[in-house]
């Protein structure tokens, strides 16, 4: 999966590295899995000038933001604001059913609720999207561009990404691939000289002990990575 999201990313920048955390999850599709997925996403932020966490929950957002060194982009962040840029309304079409909400909540926090018309679940896992997962990914994104009478379809899950154009033929309407999106996005802030800002909200974290295994993290935490 690491590799074939460091191949899509590659598609609009070569100076792109895809790593994966030494711990965590092997995929994320749920709350559980979201939250220990933050700690291992946490040790990946150093040396590079921009990040973007590939997974739509986009994980540890604001947690990656007060520590990294660089502006720090989500794909679900990253696409749902591409797509308004080119249609007044898309709709998500994502892995399971039961990250669906998950996606909702994110449109409300983005802004973009009243363009995300729908969130449409292919009922495949993380780990199963393969090249056969082509054809019934395209098959719901169809439906729910006539279901909600949307315009452009945002692909829920970084996975996605290599179905993009292929997706796109099919349904003759703009589909966004977060990673892609993303990469894009950090790449043009770091072009602009613009990171993320340390007043408030984003100021490094106050430092105290952290304890047991998260106790190397208290360092991380006195300053930005």
């Amino acid at each position: 999966m690491t590799e074939l999201i460091g191949a899509c990313a590659r598609e609009v920048s070569a100076h792109v590295t895809a790593v994966s955390p030494a711990m965590g999850p092997a995929s994320i599709e749920s709350h559980y899995d979201e939250a220990l997925a933050v700690p291992g996403i946490l040790t990946e932020l150093h040396g590079a000038d921009a990040y973007v966490i590939a997974c739509f929950g986009d994980p540890g957002l604001d947690a990656a933001r007060e520590v990294a060194d660089g502006p720090v982009v989500g794909v679900a962040e990253a696409a749902m604001h591409v797509a308004t840029l080119v249609s007044r309304s898309f709709s998500v079409v994502t892995t399971l059913g039961r990250t669906v909400q998950r996606a909702l909540d994110l449109a409300d926090r983005y802004g973009c609720a009243r363009a995300c018309r729908g969130v449409h679940a292919c009922e495949i896992p993380v780990l199963d999207l393969d090249d056969e997962a082509c054809d019934l990914v395209a098959e719901v994104a169809e439906a729910a561009l006539r279901h909600d009478r949307s315009e452009a379809i945002v692909l829920g899950c970084a996975g996605m990404g290599a179905y993009t154009k292929e997706i796109a033929r099919r349904i003759d309407a703009p589909v966004i691939d977060g990673v892609q999106a993303a990469v894009t996005l950090a790449e043009s802030l770091v072009r602009l000289g613009v990171t993320t800002s340390r007043k408030g909200e984003y100021a490094a974290p106050p430092p105290k002990p952290y304890a047991g295994l998260l106790s190397e993290f208290a360092l991380r935490a006195e300053s930005p990575i």
